[in-house]
């Protein structure tokens, strides 16, 4: 099983998410066709996000590794449903219905929310898309640049991502000049899982602040092995690196990123500083054209460094003092 390939999901229970108001009183959140269009849900006071490694699956849906509510690894976990949900503010976020199966029967259900939800907090249930759970999921992993960022070419020219075009010759890190070969853009609102990492300026050796999605993957290359991880090279991603200073999360209002495609997995370079391409896989397909084939293994495949290694509020500084000149 490749590590690069496991997520971890954090969801809430059905339980947790009852009918307040509206036809289905008292009823726990459940599959898209028992649920009721305006019916107004609340968060108990004590729910709890439960986190479930899964791993996707070519057919669709995820594998469960561990975390389930029966705790039971192996079973699948499917995609019922994307909701939108609207807040006693007026402001509106999604959040997806997934249903842990064993034997063709349903054994759970969950919530997994794209934004922040609030517990005691009221949400008037305003749309149901049992076709959108499987794109949203994907642009989770879809690893992205925002708007602004610079990205160097060959040419040693630093031109806002925005601005590229397929054909477009970009320095990488490993094979030198590589033309781009798509660039994709989305537009999400900047709560939750969508909301963009900063790396201030300097943070990381970088040239200027450095904004980027929340799973994407930064590379370090260490002179000396201050994190303990065995090797030179390394892959972080910038979530695991959050530590309310020089690196933070940036929530509120819209945020606009974009995919970069070559043929193979790359490491390219935003803001003076090493960063990934998208890496076409399971997790993603579903929010990319049906003319990007999947990527074959990365090079890079070995390189992530887990989450343990950098949880600590010192990491940054850390890296920062283990890649400098």
């Amino acid at each position: 099983m490749d590590d690069d390939q496991v997520q971890q999901l954090g969801v809430y229970e059905a339980g947790a998410f009852r009918v307040v108001q509206g036809v289905a009183r008292g009823e726990a959140l459940s599959f898209a066709d028992d649920l009721v269009p305006g019916d107004v849900y609340r968060l108990s006071t004590d729910a709890r996000l439960r986190q479930i490694s899964v791993r996707p699956e070519a057919a669709g849906g995820f594998r469960i590794l561990s975390g389930s509510a029966a705790e039971k690894p192996g079973r699948i976990l499917h995609l019922d449903s994307c909701l939108t949900l609207m807040a006693k503010s007026g402001a509106s976020g999604e959040a997806i219905i997934l249903v842990e199966v064993e034997d063709g029967h349903a054994v759970a259900i969950y919530l997994l929310p794209l934004g922040r939800l609030e517990p005691e907090g009221e949400y008037r249930l305003v749309g149901i898309d049992r076709h959108a759970g499987t794109e949203r999921l994907a642009q989770v992993t879809c690893v992205s640049f925002t708007r602004g960022t610079h990205i160097a070419l060959a040419s040693g020219a630093q031109v806002p991502v925005e601005n590229l075009r397929p054909g477009d010759r970009v320095l990488t890190r490993d094979d030198g000049p590589q033309p781009l070969r798509w660039i994709g853009q989305t537009t999400l609102r900047a709560t939750g899982r969508f909301a963009p990492v900063l790396i201030r300026e300097g943070a990381l050796h970088n040239a200027r602040d450095l904004l980027l999605s929340p799973d994407h993957r930064v590379f370090v290359w260490q002179r000396e092995d201050r994190l303990g991880a065995g090797r030179a090279e390394l892959l972080v991603k910038v979530r695991h690196l959050i530590n309310g200073d020089s690196v933070q999360q940036r929530e509120g209002g819209f945020v606009d990123y974009f995919q970069l495609v070559f043929d193979s997995h790359q490491i390219v370079y935003a803001e003076g500083i090493a960063a990934e391409s998208l890496l076409i896989d399971h997790r993603n397909r579903g929010a990319l054209p049906d003319d990007l084939s999947a990527h074959p293994t990365p090079r890079h495949l070995d390189y992530e460094v887990s989450e343990r290694l950098v949880s600590g509020g010192e990491a940054v500084a850390l890296l920062r003092r283990a890649s400098g000149l």
